[in-house]
């Protein structure tokens, strides 16, 4: 009997077993994902994969069947969508960060004084920006864009990545002298450059929606996930990279 006792005690305290979950994590995120995952990983024993890209390529994959569990967009209106569609858990839905919008150039001294002021008066050759479409970063570079009446005059000017990744890329290597990017991507930046914050009446806020997908619901890794998302570690990660 002592011995039966023992070994249910056993079995009682062990651990849950790690798992493996997928993520889809919007490309502007990618970073500070990273730390948060190493700290998850850390604490759980669970390990993550994590696949970055535009929010609505990952959104596009989602609705086609990739094995994704959980989704972290750069909008809430995906993830909405996805659980209205009974595509994700009833209920798990969140914001997990509210994002910025920067004007940044590789040039350091390229916004010293002129600032956003840069934008209007239209020195520079090209403007980096996310797919209006795919990206919300990028919609809301085409809603400053719009606001200052610059839009439709600079349209020949502007160079449009598939993903905010692609956008801060075309910048950080001089394809464009300008880019309209996230807050997280310039603090990330380790060498020498410029970025000015745009103000933030002049685009929607940016609400950034996590959400358990249906793939994931019986997944012990991609359940922690969602919650530790919302932990006091990750949302000093969020806060550390630039969200609010």
């Amino acid at each position: 009997m002592r011995l039966a006792l023992s070994a249910a005690a056993l079995l009682v305290s062990a651990p849950a077993r790690a798992e493996l979950a997928t993520v889809a994590v919007a490309a502007n995120f990618l970073v500070p994902m990273q730390a948060i995952a190493a700290a998850f990983e850390d604490e759980t024993g669970h390990e993550l994969v994590l696949v970055p890209g535009s929010t609505g390529q990952l959104y596009a994959q989602i609705l086609n069947g990739a094995p994704f569990d959980v989704f972290l967009a750069a909008d809430a209106g995906r993830p909405a969508l996805l659980a209205e569609n009974d595509l994700a858990v009833a209920g798990s839905r969140f914001t997990y960060a509210r994002g910025r919008l920067v004007l940044w150039s590789a040039d350091p001294g390229a916004l010293d004084e002129l600032g956003i002021e840069r934008l209007a008066d239209g020195d520079f050759r090209h403007l980096a920006i996310a797919s209006p479409e795919l990206a919300p970063y990028g919609a809301a570079a085409r809603q400053v864009l719009e606001r200052l009446d610059l839009w439709e005059a600079y349209r020949p000017r502007i160079a449009v990545g598939q993903s905010i990744g692609q956008a801060f890329a075309m910048a950080a290597t001089g394809n464009a002298e300008l880019g309209l990017v996230a807050l997280s991507q310039a603090l990330a930046w380790d060498d020498p450059a410029s970025y000015v914050t745009v103000p933030p009446e002049l685009h929607e806020p940016i609400e950034q929606d996590a959400v358990l997908l249906g793939r994931g619901a019986d997944n012990a890794a991609a359940v922690a996930l969602v919650e530790f998302l919302r932990s006091a570690e990750a949302r000093r990660i969020v806060r550390d990279a630039g969200y609010f």
